[in-house]
């Protein structure tokens, strides 16, 4: 039986950035189907972007992003960050290069380390349009698909298929009707599709 886990992800989560490769190693490992998600935060399921959060939560998050970014090996920009436009439109090229059945995952990876590694302005097409081509892709292409209708309904579908699937933060992986959220409740999630199910 193929084991299916739902990945409900942000490109503007910084835990979606740091458990990104263990995730995918964590597929890799255990003979995973990984279902993507994109999404931004579920506010109507509670989810809070950090920029609400209180000042001494804000700061606590800050050093345990830090902590995790040291035990992934990521590179982590969170202070002296140039003021950068919304990453969310970067979303939609990896849609497409998903349902064009291209490499998400490296698309994915390559975006992510540009906004959070590198501090690059993904929200702007002319470098979303680099970061495509170093990649390997046909960043042109991705970008003009970013308007096509299979692109933008997934992009709604997949935003609703979070409110409904009880999401509110990322990352968040469903499997087997059990919800996991955050990347440190991978070993959880590991343990069950080895089939030591909660």
């Amino acid at each position: 039986m193929t084991k299916i886990v739902e990945y409900f992800f942000s490109i503007g989560s910084p835990w979606s950035y740091i458990g990104f490769d263990a995730f995918i190693d964590l597929a890799e490992k255990n003979d995973v189907e990984i279902r993507p998600y994109l999404t931004t935060v579920v506010e109507e399921n509670g989810g809070i972007f950090s920029r609400n959060r209180p000042q001494v939560r804000r700061s606590y998050w800050m050093r345990d992003l830090k902590r995790w970014a040291g035990v992934r090996g990521k590179t982590l920009i969170l202070e002296n960050r140039p003021e950068l436009s919304d990453p969310a439109p970067a979303s939609l090229i990896i849609i497409a290069a998903y349902l064009d059945g291209r490499d998400w995952i490296g698309l994915t990876r390559a975006l992510q380390q540009a906004f959070w590694g590198e501090a690059k302005d993904i929200g702007q097409t002319h470098v979303r349009e680099a970061i495509a081509n170093a990649a390997g892709f046909d960043g042109a292409s991705l970008l003009k698909r970013q308007g096509d209708e299979d692109v933008r309904a997934k992009w709604a579908a997949d935003r609703e298929h979070a409110l409904e699937s009880g999401v509110f933060g990322f990352p968040t992986f469903l499997y087997d009707s059990e919800i996991y959220w955050g990347q440190d409740n991978l070993p959880f999630l590991e343990r069950h599709v080895a089939g030591d199910r909660p």
